[in-house]
C-alpha cells in the first residue's frame, strides 16, 4: 500500500502543483568565461528609484568590465529615451575603451527592445541577456549594484545628503598636478597583471563551483519532456496571474520545446502566459510523471458516509464459469470509472448483481 501511494502522488498533477520540495535544487553552477583582456567583456544594470538631483537624474546605470571589474557610474533619467541612452554609452564607454565584444544584463525592457538590439548588431557586439527569474547570471552587476548602494547610503547618514563631497571609491584618484607616462615597461607589466588576475579568477571560480555543486543535483530533460515549473518562491509578488498565500508552488505540466545551453530550457507555454519569456534555468523546472488523461475530475468522484470513495463499475466485459470444491460459481469480468492501477478486475456475478443491479 506504501508503494502504491508514492506511485499515485508522483502521477498527481495537484500533487505536483502544491507540495513543496525537500530535496536539494537541480542544476550545477555554469562560470561565465573569463574575458582574455580589459573592457572587451561588460555586465550591466540600473539602479532606479533614487532621489532625485538637482539635474533630475533619478537613476544610476552601472557598467563593469568583467576582468578589472572596473565600473563606470552614469547618472541619468529613468525616463531617458533610447537614443539618449545609445549616445550616453558611446560617449561614456566606447569612446574611453572601444567597442565590447559582449555584454551580460538582465532583461530590463530597455535591453530587451528592438532598437538596443539592432544598435548593438551594428556594433559588432553579442548580447547575453539572463534567463527569466534568475539574477545570478549577472552576478557581477548585482555585486558591484550593493557596494554602491552602501557607500551612498553611508553619505546619506553621514552628511544628510549626496551633495558636497565626492564618494569615496575603490578607484585611486592622482593627486592634482601628478604625470603619469605610458612607456613599453608599462605595457609589459599591464599584460602580465592581467595574466594573473584570469589566473585567480579561474581558481575563484573553480573554487565557487565546488562549493555550489555541493548543494545541487544534477537533472537534464530531453525535448518532448513535460515539466511543472516554479512560479512562487517571492512572497507578495503577483507572477503569472497568481496572488496569495495559497497560490500553487508549481504550473504545468508544460513540454520542452528545446535546450538552451547547459541549464536552461525553452517551454512551450499556453496563450494566457504569452507576455512571459520561455526560457527558463534548471532550477525552476520539476519533471512532471503525470498522465493528464487519468486525471479525475473532483465533480465525478462519490464518497460514502465514512467518507471513503466509491468506486463505480462501467461495463461487463465478459463471463466465466470457475468450479470450487462444492459448487460452481460464475465470475464476470467488470471495468471500473476512475480506478487507478488496474481498472479490470473479475467478481462475482452474484454479488454483483446484488449491488449493481442496473448492470445486468
Amino acid at each position: 500500500m506504501k508503494l502504491d501511494v508514492a506511485r499515485y502522488v508522483e502521477r498527481c498533477v495537484t500533487c505536483s502543483q502544491v507540495k513543496a520540495e525537500h530535496q536539494r535544487p537541480y542544476g550545477s553552477l555554469q562560470s561565465l568565461e573569463i574575458p582574455e583582456w580589459k573592457w572587451e567583456n561588460i555586465t550591466m544594470d540600473f539602479v532606479t528609484k533614487l532621489p532625485k538631483t538637482l539635474r533630475g537624474h533619478d537613476t544610476v546605470w552601472v557598467i563593469v568590465d568583467r576582468l578589472t571589474k572596473s565600473t563606470h557610474f552614469l547618472p541619468m533619467r529613468e525616463t531617458l529615451p533610447m537614443d539618449k541612452l545609445a549616445k550616453l554609452y558611446i560617449d561614456e564607454v566606447v569612446s574611453r575603451h572601444g567597442i565590447p565584444l559582449s555584454i551580460v544584463s538582465d532583461r530590463d525592457s530597455r535591453f530587451t527592445s528592438n532598437f538596443w538590439d539592432g544598435f548593438q548588431k551594428e556594433l559588432g557586439t553579442r548580447v547575453k541577456l539572463s534567463t527569466a527569474y534568475h539574477p545570478q547570471t549577472d552576478g557581477q552587476s548585482e555585486r558591484t549594484i550593493q557596494t554602491l548602494e552602501d557607500m551612498l547610503r553611508s553619505c546619506v547618514i553621514d552628511s544628510g545628503g549626496l551633495y558636497g563631497q565626492k564618494c569615496r571609491t575603490l578607484v585611486c584618484w592622482l593627486e592634482a598636478g601628478e604625470k603619469q607616462f605610458a612607456g613599453p615597461e608599462i605595457v609589459q607589466e599591464t599584460a602580465d597583471k592581467v595574466k594573473c588576475i584570469r589566473e585567480r579568477m579561474k581558481a575563484a571560480q573553480d573554487r565557487q563551483k565546488s562549493y555550489a555543486d555541493k548543494k545541487r543535483r544534477p537533472m537534464e530533460f530531453q525535448v518532448g519532456d513535460r515539466v511543472m515549473l516554479k512560479v512562487s518562491p517571492w512572497k507578495g509578488i503577483i507572477r503569472f496571474g497568481k496572488r496569495g498565500k495559497l497560490s500553487p508552488r508549481f504550473l504545468g505540466p508544460f513540454k520542452v520545446r528545446k535546450r538552451v545551453g547547459l541549464q536552461a530550457y525553452r517551454l512551450e507555454l499556453p496563450p494566457e502566459l504569452s507576455k512571459i519569456h520561455n526560457t527558463f534555468y534548471v532550477c525552476y523546472l520539476q519533471k512532471c510523471l503525470a498522465v493528464e488523461d487519468n486525471v479525475i475530475p473532483l465533480s465525478e468522484l462519490r464518497v460514502d458516509e465514512g467518507n471513503r470513495c466509491v468506486e463505480e463499475p462501467d461495463a461487463i466485459l465478459e463471463r466465466k464459469s470457475k468450479k470450487l470444491r462444492h459448487k460452481e460459481v460464475t465470475l464476470v469480468k467488470v471495468q471500473w470509472k476512475h480506478h487507478r492501477g488496474a481498472n479490470v478486475t473479475w467478481e462475482a456475478e452474484e454479488d454483483m448483481k446484488r449491488t449493481y443491479p442496473h448492470l445486468f
